[in-house]
């Protein structure tokens, strides 16, 4: 193995680790990756920023864009209003709920996808009293499914098919995916359906409000005179009063002391954690008192539930840092967190992707703080009636007509929506621009020079010599099933993209070893990068569905575990029968 290799090998591990840790951002890990392959001389330096002329993401711009549009079009209002007036059991209502979720992830890429479906599903919740639990989890997985049936449901796919035609010329058509990808989507979509309402059963403390949730929160309450807290020891708090206490604050100071020694009096702040029930029940009896923005009355407020998506540039920041918020008189009432760290005073949480805030303000106010910081609102209210037009969704389509015919390349088909859906004042690019997801973009843009020198470096041939001493090569079965286990076992700890751009050298490689078409190699690849269903913290889409659904980690191996079986057996028979 020479210098290259080893070093190489070396970043990609590194790499893979820290994206899995998330600790830092991602366009922060692939950025110092990409600087550091330049230092250990991987590539030269007109290829370092190569990536970001890349066809590939290009084309993830151009989606990211149109998807701008069509989310505002809301699309998926009628079909809400349908299911209030149907009468479906619930498996009925999340198969087709998932259904067109994964059918709009076939033309768009994954979290676009899940983010127009969820208001509405949130909305049906309400309405029909379907828990959170059985509706949000399907319609993630639903969004992964369908994204594996054409070339631009997913960045993966692309970075695929640009691995395909860099091996042989010619990369994927748009509908290439869909032997495999359409099959494993239907299924999973049926299974999923089936088993939601059976893993998370109707339970009344987690059926669903019109305006509210029972997630825990976390959240800082003053002690007002004549509260029932008052000489109650912090020991006592869980038992009694449903309350997880983490901090007291007694005249701005902190109380050390073990929860049997520290006593509650009036005036003082306690920072716990507890279901929205109980802090609602506390505020009405007076029991705890709310911190509220001075230039509001309690008349004046709104209350707005929104998560903290993939894009949104309160990523990583304390909660006393958003001016976002303050500047417009808005309160952080209360944070769901997905893994709550609780240091120091609610002021001093660190907010992550699937947070929910909890704001109170004027609603005016809220939603615009919320377009501003990429936040999105989770009100289960109908919302505001808007004009329809399905002019954007001709444009797309004829868009997408124009790929699947191979009239032109995906880049420049969709440029030519994009510049459609300006001129008719559908698309404000300069604004576009200015909200798309940049870290994905950034992260996929320094990544392609680092996975095209897995290939030019040898280390894709070395990986699939050592593989290929384990386990015979000669039957290509058997090399697909290899490529397709290594990229559904990465795909939980890295996003896809990565997987995608790692993996596919290999698999052209394992090809090449094999004397065998690299066609079905990299169909593994793609349907394995984007068959995540284990954990929630492989795909964006899956943690969002934590934090807004209340699910914990082991409900993801619960209802992933079967669909990653069925899934991984099926697509396998796919790409035998059809690709093989």
């Amino acid at each position: 193995m020479t210098f290259e290799q080893a070093s190489l090998l070396i970043l990609l591990l590194a790499m893979l680790v820290l994206f899995s840790l998330e600790r830092f951002r991602i366009e922060v890990i692939a950025i110092a990756g990409l600087l550091a392959g330049y230092a250990f001389r991987l590539y030269s330096t007109e290829q370092v920023f190569s990536g970001f002329a890349s066809p590939v993401v290009i084309t993830v711009v151009e989606i990211l864009l149109i998807v701008q549009v069509l989310a505002r079009a809301q699309i998926f209002d009628q079909l809400a209003d349908f299911f209030v007036r149907a009468r479906f059991s619930n498996t009925a209502v999340i198969a087709t709920l998932s259904g067109a979720a994964g059918f709009i992830s076939i033309f768009m890429n994954d979290i676009g996808a899940f983010s127009i479906a969820l208001p509405a599903t949130l909305r049906v919740s309400a309405a029909l009293a379907i828990p959170k639990r059985q509706l949000i989890m399907p319609i993630s997985f639903a969004a992964l499914l369908g994204g594996i049936v054409s070339l631009i449901g997913t960045p993966a796919n692309m970075l695929v098919s640009n691995a395909l035609a860099e091996a042989s010329g010619t990369g994927f058509r748009l509908f290439d995916f869909a032997y495999v990808g359409l099959p494993v989507a239907i299924v999973g979509i049926i299974m999923t359906a089936w088993l939601a309402p059976r893993l998370f059963p109707n339970e009344e403390s987690d059926a669903p409000e019109p305006t509210s949730s029972s997630r825990r929160r976390i959240a800082e309450r003053r002690i007002p005179a004549g509260s029932s807290l008052i000489g109650t020891r912090l020991s006592d708090l869980p038992g009694r009063f449903l309350l997880q206490p983490h901090t007291l604050i007694r005249d701005e100071k902190f109380l050390f002391g073990t929860p049997d020694k520290l006593v509650v009096e009036a005036g003082d702040l306690l920072l716990a954690e507890a279901d929205h029930a109980v802090f609602e029940g506390l505020q009405s009896a007076g029991t705890l008192l709310r911190q509220r923005h001075p230039s509001l009355a309690a008349a004046d407020l709104d209350y707005v539930e929104a998560v903290v998506m993939p894009e949104s540039t309160l990523i990583g920041s304390r909660l006393h840092s958003l001016e976002v918020f303050s500047s417009r008189g808005i309160t952080v009432s209360a944070l769901s967190m997905r893994s709550p760290r609780i240091e120091g005073r609610f002021a001093d949480l660190q907010l992550s992707i699937g947070d929910i805030l909890v704001l109170e303000g004027e609603q005016e106010a809220i939603a615009e703080a919320l377009d501003e910081c990429e936040c999105l609102p989770l009100a289960a209210q109908r919302p505001p009636p808007k004009s329809a037009s399905w002019q954007p969704f001709a444009i797309f389509a004829a868009g997408v007509a124009a790929t699947g015919f191979e009239l032109v390349t995906p880049d420049i088909a969709f440029a030519g929506v994009v510049l459609v859906l300006a001129l008719l004042n559908y698309l404000n690019i300069r604004q576009a621009m200015a909200d798309l997801n940049w870290p994905i973009i950034i992260m996929l843009g320094a990544m392609i020079p680092i996975g095209s020198a897995v290939a030019t470096t040898g280390t894709a041939q070395v990986i699939a010599s050592a593989l290929g001493s384990m386990v015979s090569l000669t039957e290509p079965a058997v090399g697909v099933a290899l490529v397709l286990f290594l990229s559904m076992l990465l795909t939980p700890f890295v996003n896809n993209a990565t997987v995608a751009i790692v993996m596919s050298p290999i698999a052209v490689a394992f090809a090449a070893t094999a004397h065998h078409s690299p066609s079905a190699y990299l169909i593994a690849v793609a349907a394995g990068a984007s068959l995540d269903f284990l954990t929630p913290f492989g795909h964006h889409n899956n943690t969002l569905a934590m934090g807004i659904g209340s699910y914990r980690f082991s409900d993801f191996l619960k209802a992933g575990a079967p669909l990653t079986l069925v899934s991984y057996g099926l697509a396998l028979l796919l790409i035998y029968l059809f690709w093989l």
